[in-house]
């Protein structure tokens, strides 16, 4: 059974355990310090792709924009994120940025409510799908099928076997790759965070880029700023999360961000607002962990001399998964050009 972008079900094959999240945290957004940043202005770093969040938002996209024959095999099995992955890789190229694809791991059973939830989510986008189908409504469907995408096993093998081809380093985390990603910035082999997910803060990550699937620059997510900004440590902006949700709880009502902000700075940690203001929040010292303490590893090796096997990939692409070869021969013509124009075989 594949695993969808909404939700991990019990007995899925996929031994990745996928659950996106594909903004996290959002209300995060209201107290984090984030600007813009241009491309230009991230030459010669290296980024720990949230591989999953990044992946997702490509093959959706796709889907919505992209006739379906056009990644589909004889076979009838989609790949649209081989499309994808092509159109998405000569933004890093082009501006001298090394991207490390950092893959999920274990899912935590603390997050049984939230694919509950995301399940019954994905089963009414599956309804309504067919509705629009048997109307004939084609905007509806395109918008549909989209929010319907799986992260197939066919899926996650065939990116990482193209991320190979190209030479493009693959991570694999024992369990949130959000995690893992921050972990690596924070000892230095990486220089930025890259996923669309507002937890990444609470994760620790010093610096994230979001936005790096968007056709503009990237925001930046300054984390040391944030903590300043608001006179906050890393524990106690855990504990503003957990006020207001996480994935992993529902979050307590009447707090927002700011009214978080203010309870915690007021009382201490959660433990003093839940005694002071008569507020539970389950599991909170196992949530607690999960973003200070982390499943990580320490066992990765990032190896910065970068030579994509370029025809390789393509016969990969368009021979083997018969991906229409007009769709990626812009994507294949911009990385070759940054090859040539970066120097990958010198990046560091």
């Amino acid at each position: 059974m594949p695993v969808t972008a909404d939700s991990v079900e019990a007995g899925d094959s996929n031994p990745f355990g996928v659950l996106l999240r594909l903004m996290g945290n959002a209300d995060l957004r209201d107290i984090a310090v984030i600007k813009d940043v241009s491309f230009e202005e991230l030459g010669g770093s290296i980024v720990a792709v949230d591989a999953h969040n990044w992946l997702y938002r490509y093959l959706t996209t796709t889907v919505k924009w992209t006739s379906d024959d056009i990644y589909t095999t004889a076979d009838g099995e989609e790949v649209a994120n081989l499309v994808g992955v092509i159109q998405g890789l000569p933004k890093f190229f082009e501006a001298d940025v090394t991207p490390v694809f950092v893959f999920d791991g274990a899912v935590t059973d603390l997050k049984d409510d939230e694919v509950k939830r995301r399940r019954e989510q994905r089963e009414q986008y599956e309804e309504d799908l067919e509705a629009a189908r048997e109307e004939g409504d084609a905007i509806q469907v395109a918008r549909l099928e989209s929010r319907t995408q799986r992260l197939t096993d066919v899926i996650i093998e065939t990116t990482r076997k193209l991320l190979g081809l190209l030479d493009v380093p693959i991570v694999d985390a024992p369990a949130e790759g959000e995690a893992q990603a921050a972990y690596m910035a924070r000892r230095g082999d990486a220089d930025y965070v890259g996923t669309e997910d507002y937890d990444a803060l609470l994760f620790g990550a010093p610096y994230t880029l979001r936005q790096l699937t968007s056709s503009g620059d990237p925001e930046l997510m300054d984390f040391e700023a944030t903590l300043a900004e608001h006179d906050l440590s890393w524990e106690q902006l855990v504990d503003v999360a957990l006020l207001c949700g996480t994935d992993f709880n529902e979050g307590v009502r009447g707090y927002g961000p700011k009214t978080a902000v203010k309870a915690i700075r007021e009382h201490g940690d959660l433990w003093g607002v839940s005694e002071a203001e008569d507020v539970y929040v389950e599991n909170a010292d196992r949530i607690r962990d999960l973003f200070l303490d982390p499943a990580v590893t320490d066992e990765y090796s990032l190896e910065t001399t970068i030579e994509p096997d370029l025809a390789a990939a393509r016969a990969f692409v368009t021979d083997q998964w018969e991906v229409d070869t007009d769709e990626v021969a812009r994507g294949f013509e911009r990385i070759e050009s940054s090859v040539v124009q970066t120097g990958l075989d010198d990046w560091t």
